[in-house]
């Protein structure tokens, strides 16, 4: 009878699913925002991108802390506090009245609960609870976030259209909170908490070492992983991933459309196709990486995203055509198909323990990439009234990340040893 039970793994899962999907709610606004919150209150692009920015700084700064944090305070305690946060920034929102709370609601109080949900979380759960299947669970935990966009774009885009972008704000945040008590009840730190293996594992996997001091194990790992050269090729390929994601299209794609012409409840709907086809590349990604070299996944990638971005601006117009729909189905199956062959490479490449907080690095230079291209997209949109620039240049710099995943050191583990642990005097 028990051999035929459901492994808790796979609850553990499904609810980290839904708080992935919850956190996505917020991150899903900003483009949704940008043209309304310039209407009422006259800020320009680079303004409301700088707030932008500041929320992926701090989404990137938060990640590789939230792993030490995670292992020192447990899944469950940060899990629930990050989607406190989320709904406290999106909640106030509604009563800003100056750029500065744009940049305190959007950038700080949203950008830390959000980056303590991150990709990172994803790997947490995955590395813990899964030695079967752990590539495909990652892609489908991953994907979580594109249907938190599925779910909340097109909503979104039709509150703000029909009772102002104040309603959008509190929906967010009214989500966030609903997801709290399923955290609290189901999820749980590992698989021996209660008693069991990680599922398809044959034996306990290795015990890491109790850490404390959640700030200095984070530091010490980037210490020991910026000696190596394959950490600063994962890094930089990823820095180029969230430039040419979350930072360019998942920021500005809705303003460029309505440059266009095109409505924006329109535009929020073909960035919400995106999110559906995510979720089938992120998925499929994570099944090949089971079974395929992690370095070529990501040289086609970014090759293939490189190309399409270089074709996006003649594609815009005032109405959907072939041609944007052939651009937003490929786009949404690239979108973070990325991210399983990259925390495998850094599994592979630094161990088992060590590569989760790696990861939460690499994660960190992937949300400086989307920073500085969120904000660079609205300088240029400010001062050359287009968006085109921006488009090619990501395209181009795409092409690089491909060589740079393809160059990373095959069959290698980096010489890099676990942290000491760190007490704290008591």
């Amino acid at each position: 009878m028990s051999s035929k039970r459901i492994h808790r793994a796979w609850p553990v899962a499904a609810v980290a699913f839904v708080a992935l999907i919850g956190a996505a709610g917020f991150r899903s606004t900003p483009g949704v925002l940008m043209v309304p919150l310039q209407d009422e209150f006259g800020w320009s692009r680079a303004t409301t991108s700088f707030a932008v920015s500041v929320n992926l700084v701090l989404y990137g700064l938060t990640a590789p802390f939230a792993a030490a944090l995670m292992d020192r305070f447990g899944i469950r305690r940060v899990t629930a506090a990050a989607l406190a946060l989320i709904a406290a920034g999106s909640g106030f929102t509604v009563f800003m009245n100056a750029s500065w709370q744009l940049v305190l609601c959007w950038g700080v109080l949203v950008g830390l609960g959000t980056g303590s949900m991150a990709m990172v979380f994803a790997a947490t759960i995955a590395n813990r609870w899964f030695d079967k299947h752990r590539g495909l669970v990652l892609g489908v935990l991953t994907a979580g976030g594109a249907t938190g966009n599925l779910i909340f774009l097109p909503l979104l885009a039709w509150l703000v259209k029909a009772h102002g972008w104040r309603s959008a704000s509190l929906v967010v945040a009214g989500g966030a909170l609903l997801v709290v008590p399923l955290v609290v009840l189901i999820l749980r730190e590992s698989p021996a908490q209660v008693g069991l293996l990680p599922y398809g594992a044959t034996e306990p996997p290795p015990q890491a070492p109790q850490r404390t001091g959640a700030a200095r194990t984070a530091v010490a790992a980037l210490r020991e992983a910026s000696r190596t050269r394959a950490f600063w090729l994962l890094a930089g390929g990823f820095f180029i991933c969230g430039a040419s994601t979350n930072g360019l299209v998942g920021t500005h794609f809705i303003p460029a459309a309505h440059d266009h012409g095109m409505p924006e409840t329109t535009a929020a709907g073909l960035l919400a196709l995106v999110g559906v086809f995510d979720v089938v590349g992120t998925i499929f990604s994570g099944f090949l990486t089971d079974r395929m070299d992690s370095r070529t996944l990501l040289g086609w990638y970014y090759s293939l995203r490189g190309l399409s971005l270089l074709v996006l601006p003649v594609l815009f117009a005032s109405t959907p055509h072939p041609s944007m729909l052939v651009f937003i189905i490929f786009y949404g199956l690239d979108w973070v198909a990325t991210v399983p062959p990259t925390v495998t490479l850094a599994r592979e490449v630094f161990g088992p323990q060590k590569g989760t907080l790696v990861f939460g690095w690499v994660f960190a230079a992937h949300q400086f990439g989307a920073a500085i291209a969120a904000w660079v997209a609205g300088l240029i949109r400010t001062s050359l009234g287009s968006y085109t620039l921006a488009w090619w240049g990501i395209g181009v710099i795409c092409l690089f990340a491909a060589g740079m995943s393809m160059s990373i050191g095959r069959g290698r583990r980096a010489n890099v040893e676990p942290p000491a642990p760190v007490t704290v005097p008591t």
